[in-house]
């Protein structure tokens, strides 16, 4: 989907989640795993449509290798879940005096082997250990990463358009910026702006101005923007639960030189993880090559200030931050439909922060950019339409 278009893609329909349930029963198959235990993570909600919040109540749902599909609930929240429910299956319930890991138990029998979502609380994995022997437990992760990691033409769609808002969203801030405007009326305007443009408001928003800009999530006080100073805005929203989140740092008034420098050595090295982005390429070879450009313009090395203190980007989905990582370690072989955040940050301690973030998706030729990169740092969205305006 072209980032100019306004049109709203389709939300993921019934068919592709039937087609995620028949490739993870696959692995489960393979793996030896009879069930496996979705938790009121995101994975419950790609699998099945389902979207809980997480609490210390047991709503999520068992994926049976064999073709079954069972939801589970408190009897209390029966009528509410039913009629979230995206996929037909059956609906376990459990009383508040009653134990859902019984539940559960009871369910799969006294032999099953069930892998278990990793996102679930330590403290349910616990009281499930209490009803099932540690020897029938495994983790889902494998069998759950292989799946999300690669998006379907349908998610890339539904993130095109959630960071296409927020670019606009990017534009739209940076054009109302005044001296005396403390980062919290930025965060205001910016969540109002999303949920005009049709997002679901920011699913976070990180505003900072001067010198918090080198801490890289922000100070934690209400800064007052200057004359000169540095300004780092990181924000995204969500389309039927896909995450934009999009970065860009400028100056209000004239930069220094010493920002300057810093800033195009950020752009270069933003641009050599992008171009180091090739099938088959090992996931640490990203994070590798920005660190070289990096070093290779005096930062550095590995983690040292002045330089990049974490990893050059993440994966993202359903979940802001998810597998795979663009970090030293991680091997894993970039494939068509995995998606990643670039932005190898320059912290200046006490001084100033430059982070450049845009993502890119993986397709059988490369990487393709869901959003342009930062045009310059005089003038930041000289190339960015005003596609949602009006």
């Amino acid at each position: 989907m072209a980032s100019g278009s306004t049109s709203v893609p389709a939300p993921i329909g019934a068919v592709e989640r039937q087609a995620r349930l028949t490739g993870l029963r696959m692995s489960m198959e393979a793996a030896g795993v009879a069930t496996v235990l979705l938790g009121s993570t995101s994975s419950l909600r790609y699998f099945t449509g389902l979207d809980w919040y997480a609490s210390e109540r047991l709503v999520g749902a068992l994926v049976h290798a064999a073709g079954g599909l069972d939801y589970i609930t408190p009897q209390f929240e029966l009528e509410k879940v039913e009629g979230l429910i995206g996929l037909p299956g059956e609906v376990l319930t459990w009383e508040e005096d009653e134990s859902p890991w019984r539940l559960v138990a009871d369910r799969i029998g006294p032999t099953v082997r069930m892998a278990v979502d990793e996102r679930m609380a330590l403290a349910m994995y616990r009281s499930l250990r209490a009803e099932i022997d540690d020897a029938r437990l495994a983790d889902a992760a494998p069998l759950i990463h292989a799946l999300r990691s690669r998006k379907s033409p349908a998610e890339i769609a539904l993130m095109s358009h959630a960071k296409a808002i927020t670019i606009e969203v990017h534009r739209r801030a940076h054009a109302q910026l005044h001296a005396g405007q403390r980062a919290s009326e930025v965060v205001r305007f910016i969540d109002d702006q999303h949920r005009a443009l049709g997002g679901s408001g920011s699913s976070f928003c990180i505003v900072s101005f001067g010198e918090d800009t080198s801490l890289p999530h922000g100070g934690e006080g209400d800064r007052v923007l200057a004359e000169r100073d540095v300004v780092l805005i990181d924000t995204g929203t969500r389309i039927d639960g896909y995450s934009s989140d999009i970065t860009r740092t400028y100056v209000f008034g004239d930069a220094s030189p010493d920002v300057r420098r810093v800033w195009d050595a950020e752009k270069r090295a933003q641009a050599a993880a992008f171009e180091a982005a090739r099938p088959g390429v090992p996931c640490e070879a990203v994070d590798a090559a920005a660190r070289r450009s990096l070093e290779a313009d005096g930062f550095g090395p590995d983690y040292s200030l002045p330089g990049l203190p974490h990893r050059t980007g993440h994966g993202i989905g359903l979940d802001i931050h998810e597998g795979p990582y663009l970090v030293k370690g991680d091997a894993t072989p970039l494939a068509t439909g995995m998606c990643f955040s670039n932005e190898p940050m320059i912290v200046v301690p006490g001084r100033f922060g430059v982070r450049l973030e845009d993502h890119f998706h993986m397709t059988d030729a490369g990487p393709a950019w869901f959003t342009q990169p930062q045009h310059s740092l005089d003038e930041p969205f000289a190339d960015v339409p005003a596609w949602l305006a009006g």
